[in-house]
């Protein structure tokens, strides 16, 4: 007997239910009827009139040549930082950034620590005072994990500041 009663209790609910539908649809009706969207025009677009370029005969502010006049106008200060950078021989790494490479070994010879850098997959061998990188970076220190360098930068403002970086030695994986 109770399972008889439920099913029939759900079936009154739902008949119950069904007399509100038609009034609901005619009320959606009426209101859609009334409903008049407002939508404005759309506004025709200007016409381009292009400009011509006339700063192509200026001076590039980007300019390889205009940043080595600062760099050594900036070598010239007596106390500057870059004068000692300037005065002496590039070494071959530092052509290369320092993301570039990467240290693959060390070893200690006569009681000297160097490292083994690979960089366009040619190996090469450094020590400390060796310099690498864009930075003028000069190595400090070996240890058998990373190669610890002073790099010479320019600041937030301008002026030319000393910075640590390091070479971590690389996994054979990566």
């Amino acid at each position: 007997m109770k399972r008889l009663i439920a099913p029939l209790a759900l079936c009154s609910l739902l008949s119950a239910c069904g007399g509100d539908i038609d009034e609901l649809r005619q009320w959606m009706d009426q209101q859609r009827k009334e409903a008049k969207p407002t939508v404005s025009p759309l506004v025709p677009p200007k016409k381009f009139l292009p400009q011509p370029y006339e700063a192509a005969a200026g001076v590039d502010p980007f300019s390889p040549q205009k940043l080595s006049v600062g760099i050594k106008q900036e070598a010239a200060q007596p106390n500057s930082l870059l004068t000692a950078e300037m005065s002496r021989r590039k070494e071959p790494l530092e052509a290369y950034p320092l993301d570039t490479m990467s240290m693959v070994g060390s070893l200690t010879r006569d009681n000297k620590r160097f490292a083994l850098l690979r960089v366009d997959n040619l190996l090469y061998q450094v020590k400390a005072g060796d310099y690498l990188g864009q930075n003028f970076g000069r190595i400090t220190k070996i240890t058998e994990t990373e190669i610890s360098l002073r790099e010479v930068v320019q600041d937030a403002a301008g002026e030319w500041i000393e910075r640590i970086s390091t070479l971590q030695l690389q996994e054979k994986g990566r």
